[in-house]
């Protein structure tokens, strides 16, 4: 449990034993255990003013959850968003946007990629509450966290960018039988999940928006890769960020269609 320990103290605010603070390469194949904690927490504020479907206001409650996630991750994937649409947008070769993403002030290519993923993420993940119960809201919003951080599991498969201290940590740290079973694990979890608190049609639009999500984090790593020379811990947060708009888009598109 050490690992699963170090995981929580590096990836989020919640306390560990100080014995467990040092990571290690294998704190990565933690990181999808901590995206479902993180989910399952972060939801709870929502029951103060939602109760399911049209009881209460599923849109409040949507900003409450992200506004958690933010605060339970210290804004950890958000500053790496903002960093790595900086040093992407600024369409400098690799040394020199690294180098933007090193800076400590947020640019505009920042600011605009985090205001819009963060009103993606509240307004999709509203229209799902608009339309769930309780269970379905909660395992809509564990379902995007923990996909979204399977997606990092797949991008720290690709080598370290130079000067990156946390992704020479933890890049390549996990095997490919490490990835690819959690990878198949949650999307059995969503589909069995999702019957047992909706319908078939609901279960095919989980496991949907776990592919849909993997895939948009492994084309996000893919192009970062290409234009840093590798990925960093700066790219693991856009994954996590984008792995988890994708999913709630998805997930909001299968209450309009179902």
């Amino acid at each position: 449990m050490t690992g699963l320990f170090a995981a929580i103290g590096m990836f989020s605010v919640l306390p560990v034993p100080a014995s467990a603070r040092t990571p290690g390469p294998g704190v990565l194949r933690w990181l999808p255990l901590v995206g479902a904690l993180l989910g399952a927490l972060a939801f709870l504020p929502a029951l103060a003013v939602w109760r399911g479907a049209d009881d209460g206001a599923p849109l409040l409650a949507a900003a409450l959850v992200v506004g958690t996630l933010a605060l339970l991750t210290r804004g950890l994937h958000l500053d790496g968003t903002a960093d790595l649409a900086d040093g992407l947008g600024s369409g400098r070769p690799a040394e020199q946007a690294l180098a933007i993403m090193r800076r400590p002030d947020v640019g505009a290519f920042g600011v605009a990629v985090l205001v819009g993923l963060q009103l993606v993420q509240v307004t999709a993940l509203g229209a799902v509450l608009a339309e769930s119960s309780l269970a379905g809201g909660l395992l809509a919003v564990v379902l995007a966290t923990t996909a979204a951080r399977v997606g990092v599991l797949h991008a720290a498969a690709r080598p370290a960018a130079a000067g990156s201290s946390l992704g020479v940590l933890v890049a390549g740290g996990g095997t490919p039988v490490v990835r690819w079973t959690a990878a198949v694990v949650l999307l059995g979890f969503a589909t069995g999940l999702a019957l047992l608190v909706g319908d078939p049609s609901e279960a095919a639009w989980a496991a949907a928006a776990v592919a849909v999500a993997l895939a948009a984090g492994a084309g996000l790593a893919a192009h970062a890769a290409r234009r840093l020379g590798g990925v960093n811990g700066d790219v693991f947060g856009a994954v996590v960020e984008v792995g988890t708009a994708t999913a709630l888009v998805v997930l909001a598109a299968g209450t309009t269609w179902t």
